[in-house]
């Protein structure tokens, strides 16, 4: 019965300091709604329902969450990804939610509502399984990966560490989509993909990926806010606070099968 007041108890606070926090949201936020920025192409954290084109995801779930606690409409602005930060800092839309790892290089333009934590791990087609049972088969291999994420200077490091004279030979691809599709092509031994990624993918094409080992990274996927948007981080870091105690934020991690990517605590800035 302590147990049960002590959460009880957590949960009524978690609640009064969102309560408290979507008080002093900005005016134009309240009034119009919260503008969030999404790229759709990320499942399962972002994307279209392909039987009704909606989008959809943990990502989006979040942040219809986050609005719903502060007391406002989430507005969804669809964009490419190279258009999220600059997009940010002329204001077209209020915040990012849209699986953005934060990176010690993005803080100087954005402060970031750590959410998720996340890594990138190797898989390789189910038909050479046999091949690769432990990572350091992979050395001297083709592994492809997103040019535009940390991961192919994740790969360098742990080559580097691991395989000595025979290095992974990396090669660049225009995102995880491209990554996969050149590995069922045989044009690479093995991909990396976010581990959060990884299980609604080998689900969604039921045998013909393999995850091989154990992330070879870890990062923080984060929620971005402009530098100086002081108020609106704060609300939306309480509002995050409010639905980990109520335990909204774990049912959304296991509908999406991501509770292995929990964080215990929010944090900001945390990425490195």
């Amino acid at each position: 019965m302590k147990f049960k007041s002590i959460m009880l108890a957590a949960v009524a606070s978690a609640a009064m300091g969102a309560a408290s926090a979507a008080a002093e949201l900005p005016a134009e936020i309240k009034q119009n709604g919260l503008r969030i920025a999404v790229v759709p192409n990320y499942p399962p954290m972002e994307f279209k329902d392909p039987a009704t084109a909606t989008l959809t995801g943990f990502d989006v779930e979040l942040g219809e969450a986050l609005a719903k606690k502060l007391g406002v409409k989430a507005v969804w602005q669809e964009t490419s990804f190279d258009q999220l930060m600059p997009g940010l800092a002329t204001q077209r839309f209020d915040i990012i939610l849209t699986g953005m790892t934060d990176l010690k290089s993005r803080q100087e333009t954005a402060s970031f509502i750590d959410y998720l934590r996340s890594g990138p791990r190797f898989f390789v087609q189910a038909s050479r399984a046999a091949e690769f049972k432990e990572p350091a088969a992979l050395c001297g291999k083709k592994v492809g990966a997103s040019r535009r994420t940390m991961f192919p200077k994740d790969i360098a490091a742990w080559s580097e560490k691991n395989c000595g004279a025979t290095p992974i030979e990396f090669v660049g691809t225009e995102g995880s989509a491209d990554a996969r599709t050149q590995l069922k092509q045989g044009r690479i031994d093995a991909a990396v993909q976010g581990n959060e990624t990884l299980p609604y993918i080998i689900d969604l094409e039921p045998n013909t990926y393999v995850p091989v080992g154990t992330p070879i990274a870890f990062q923080y996927t984060g929620l971005a806010t402009p530098v100086k948007a002081e108020e609106l981080r704060e609300a939306l870091r309480a509002a995050l606070e409010a639905l980990i105690a109520d335990g909204s934020y774990k049912a959304l991690l296991s509908k999406w099968k991501l509770s292995d990517n929990a964080i215990e605590k929010v944090m900001i800035n945390a990425g490195q």
